[in-house]
């Protein structure tokens, strides 16, 4: 079995932080979303992985290298703009050949991996088989349609009227039989070739298709809030560790990890919090979800519950919460200016002002 891994997507809801950088590589807890996938897609097994890439692929490639430092070995495959999931299975036809393969987003971040899944589908090989999700607005996503005993029937790439509250999660699993879908599909009205469609073909055409209701945790980390609740997931697994210097004058509290390089001091920190190498935090709070990146600087001031990239500075800032900040960005106080109210008040006014 391969793996293809989609890191080609612009990063739309993610800006302005995806303008500079690709979005697979934004850090949960201080490791990029994409390694989280290659990881779980080498736990499962899969050693040939193809990713496929767009305009930040220089960025994917130097950071992701060919593989071998996640057990696995990559060919980078360039899609000229993105045009939808099953174009991406259409330009990696060579490359797949006529193995089966797990097509898994890059983007996307599953908590218990991927293992059980590839496991049923070696067993039982299905023409394809789909990882479902419950969600609130099934109208932002591919949603699935079930008959009564459970089997696949229809799918759908964000309907208007969603017919389940079914989505499709971020990975799927393929015998060769979705190239032929995949070469018969057109555009849809959005102009991309939908997965979904290739999908709704092999069902048409009288391949089996199944799906797993997953019991665990997803989430598409496309938007700044689903990062966040992301990091802090990640954050509330890991243990406490100290490999960087911390003075007799700051307090650690819970599980803080500060790695080889970073230095605290006079600072309080209350877990779960991650201090990457080379970050200094100084007469500072870091509260409880926050990722503070390699390099940072974060002097006077108060964050929580926020994702900081590597070589930001924050300085004399009160307060910081449910924010990312970006590579190199500086963050400082407002110039104290003057402030003056302007009234106009009836007679036998009370008036309260907060200064």
């Amino acid at each position: 079995m391969k793996a293809l891994v989609l890191a080609g997507g612009s990063g739309t809801r993610l800006r302005p932080i995806t303008h500079t950088s690709a979005k697979q590589l934004v850090p949960v807890a201080n490791k990029p979303v994409l390694f989280y996938g290659l990881e779980a897609t080498a736990a499962a097994g899969v050693r040939e992985v193809g990713i496929v890439v767009g305009d930040t692929h220089a960025e994917i490639e130097a950071a992701v290298g060919d593989g071998s430092a996640f057990g696995l070995r990559v060919t980078y495959l360039r899609q000229e703009a993105p045009l939808g999931l099953a174009h991406a299975v259409r330009i990696a036809g060579d490359y797949l050949g006529r193995d089966d393969f797990v097509m898994y987003l890059g983007d996307n971040f599953i908590v218990d991996g991927i293992n059980d899944l590839v496991a049923r589908f070696a067993r039982d090989r299905p023409a394809a088989q789909i990882m479902l999700t419950k969600v609130s607005d099934p109208g932002q996503f591919g949603v699935a349609e079930l008959d009564l005993e459970g089997r696949v029937v229809g799918l759908e790439e964000k309907p208007a009227r969603p017919r389940s509250d079914l989505a499709l999660v971020g990975v799927y699993l393929f015998t060769a039989a979705i190239h032929d879908a995949v070469a018969e599909i057109r555009p849809s009205r959005r102009g991309e070739l939908e997965i979904t469609d290739a999908i709704q073909w092999l069902i048409d055409h009288g391949h089996r298709v199944e799906s797993t209701l997953i019991s665990g945790y997803w989430k598409d980390t496309g938007n700044v809030a689903d990062m966040l609740e992301v990091n802090r997931l990640v954050l509330e697994s890991q243990d406490a560790r100290v490999e960087g210097r911390v003075d007799d004058a700051s307090e650690l509290i819970g599980r803080v990890v500060v790695e080889r390089g970073a230095v605290v001091e006079r600072s309080r920190i209350v877990g779960p919090v991650v201090v990457g190498t080379g970050a200094v935090i100084s007469d500072s709070y870091v509260g409880p979800f926050t990722s503070i990146a390699a390099d940072c600087v974060i002097s006077d001031s108060e964050i929580e519950y926020s994702i900081v990239l590597p070589r930001a500075s924050i300085a004399g800032v009160r307060r910081i919460e449910a924010s990312l900040i970006g590579h190199d960005v500086e963050v400082t106080p407002a110039p104290a200016t003057p402030r003056a109210h302007r009234l106009v008040l009836g007679d036998h006014s009370k008036v309260q002002i907060s200064s």
